[in-house]
């Protein structure tokens, strides 16, 4: 079973920047897709997306850098530039490559607790 742990969240000014982690534990991490996601009004929006390279969903790309440490089984999302409209719970999930599209929830299998991004100006 993988479980996984996300720290990183805080308040901060527009602007601002914040540095989210996700620390996986379990079998296979390294074989698994990982991505970042935020709760949305109805759904759970994918953010951010790494197996062997990044994927962004528009409203983030060039503000948002997405990075994995498999030595550290551990997940980065670095924001930068933040706006009100990012404040979320933020989510980590993990899944298998081939378990459809990156964006979609259903992609994915494991998921953490979630860590509250606020932004305000």
């Amino acid at each position: 079973q993988v479980q996984l742990i996300e720290s990183g969240g805080d308040s901060v000014q527009v602007g601002g920047s914040l540095n989210l982690s996700c620390v996986a534990s379990g079998p296979n991490i390294p074989n698994l897709r990982m991505a970042w996601f935020r709760q949305a009004p109805k759904w759970r929006e994918g953010v951010a997306a790494f197996y062997t390279s990044g994927a962004y969903a528009g409203v983030v790309k060039g503000r948002f850098t997405i990075s994995r440490d498999n030595a550290k089984n551990t997940l980065y999302l670095q924001m930068t530039n933040l706006k009100p409209e990012d404040s979320s719970m933020y989510y980590c999930a993990a899944g298998d490559i081939y378990g459809g599209m990156w964006q979609r929830e259903e992609s994915y299998k494991y998921w953490g607790q979630g860590t509250q991004v606020t932004v305000s100006s």
